[in-house]
């Protein structure tokens, strides 16, 4: 068991260090450089000042020494600063990710909820009307793109609809809150955030719904359910204590991998919703070429992805002890 944990830390090492220098390779080969972006509209800037510029900013470096100065930096516990929003990059993450995972949390907490008993529910009623129609709910879920579901949910609650919610923004504009949290300014917080986890709950519930689904039939129709029944237990306790509970290990498995998106967020959907979270900020550094931030967020979302696979694992290794590496 030991020995299994080290391989896979190590192994995560070797990953983290590959995906690093491909992202700063990628980052650094974009069209253009943020220089170039931010003084495109000036007319009287030199092409001297905007070498000038890059110089400052680290950015005439060869990719290799850039990378390696960064790396260094990292090790040292500094992400850099942030070019378009002046700070330093570990600031930002650590002020906006608290709303990106609030959402993102909240989101999947629901569509768990939610899809847990449908799922169920269209295993046991499997070519039913029932298991028909949960089954195209989902697909429609699915295939629609959640900017078109957010706009339809702007109309229909907001602008020339019921009018009942706000479209935009974290806070009402015209209300002076006070910097602490009071109960007024959370209720505030709460009917800005109904319609942006709507719309992940809308677009990602299908998803678990159809995996619960599949591996329930799987747990329907093995030997141990069928057992269990000719016994006699109650049709309740086959399908929550002996199939569910046997699904459990591989949901887990998907959950692993949802880590990251809980800070990720959905830069789409927070530009629609004009959300100060870290995908609409994310998205504004990619437009203007911004490296360190571009480079410490993905890095960022990169750490987590692999403590989730590497927690998955260990809790693989854990429930089954057959797994090993050989």
């Amino acid at each position: 068991m030991k020995q299994y944990i080290i391989r896979r830390i190590l192994i995560s090492l070797i990953v983290l260090f590959g995906v690093s220098l491909l992202l700063y390779t990628l980052v650094r080969l974009m069209p253009s450089d943020y220089v170039t972006l931010s003084t495109s509209t000036s007319q009287k800037m030199t092409d001297e000042q905007r070498d000038n510029l890059r110089a400052i900013y680290g950015l005439d470096k060869p990719i290799i020494t850039g990378y390696l100065d960064w790396v260094n930096a990292v090790l040292h516990g500094d992400l850099g600063t942030s070019l378009t929003r002046n700070r330093p990059v570990a600031e930002v993450i650590r002020e906006y990710a608290p709303v990106t995972f609030s959402v993102a949390f909240i989101a999947l907490v629901l569509e768990l909820l939610i899809a847990i008993p449908v799922g169920i529910l269209a295993a046991r009623k499997q070519y039913s009307r029932t298991d028909y129609f949960i089954t195209t709910l989902v697909f429609i879920g699915i295939s629609l793109p959640i900017f078109f579901i957010a706009a339809i949910l702007k109309r229909w609650f907001g602008f020339y609809g019921l009018n009942v919610l706000p479209v935009s923004g974290m806070l009402t504009a015209r209300v002076n809150y006070p910097e602490y949290m009071t109960w007024a300014k959370f209720c505030d917080y709460a009917r800005h955030l109904v319609l942006p986890i709507t719309c992940f709950v809308l677009t990602g519930v299908g998803s678990y719904v159809r995996y619960i689904r599949s591996n329930m039939l799987e747990a329907l129709g093995s030997d141990y359910v069928r057992t269990a029944r000719a016994k006699g237990v109650s049709e309740r306790c086959v399908i929550y204590h002996h199939a569910f509970r046997n699904t459990l290990i591989p949901l887990v498995t998907l959950l692993g991998g949802t880590l990251p998106g809980l800070f990720s967020g959905a830069a789409i959907t927070e530009g629609i919703f004009a959300l100060e979270g870290l995908g609409n900020i994310a998205l504004t550094a990619s437009y203007m070429a911004d490296v360190p931030y571009l480079m410490g967020f993905n890095m960022f979302l990169v750490f987590l992805t692999i403590v989730g696979y590497l927690i998955t694992d260990i809790l693989y290794a854990v429930v089954d002890p057959r797994v090993r590496l050989s």
